[in-house]
């Protein structure tokens, strides 16, 4: 079953990345984004980084140990928005 959130963060990754060669629905959910997976730099971390706080509304903070872990896959960057956009809400 497709997920409306990782679909949206894959959509996101080829539009922010322009990975022409890439069609979001081929981003495998479970799969490393960095190194051995889509090959992802920590310069595109930081556009990311951008385009979903611009999208979501959700960052991270530089230096915290645990953006490897919200970035690792699709899967994990969702968990991680999901998460930011309830501390929000229950914030207000």
């Amino acid at each position: 079953m497709s997920d409306q959130l990782e679909d949206r963060i894959k959509e996101i990754i080829v539009e922010t990345l322009a990975l022409e060669d890439v069609e979001p629905k081929s981003i495998e959910t479970e799969a490393p984004l960095f190194g051995e997976g889509l090959g992802l730099d920590s310069i595109d971390a930081l556009e990311l980084a951008l385009a979903f706080h611009k999208e979501f509304g959700v960052r991270t903070v530089e230096n915290d140990e645990r953006n490897r872990e919200y970035y690792h896959s699709v899967a994990s960057l969702a968990k991680f928005i999901r998460e930011k956009q309830a501390e929000a809400a229950t914030a207000e």
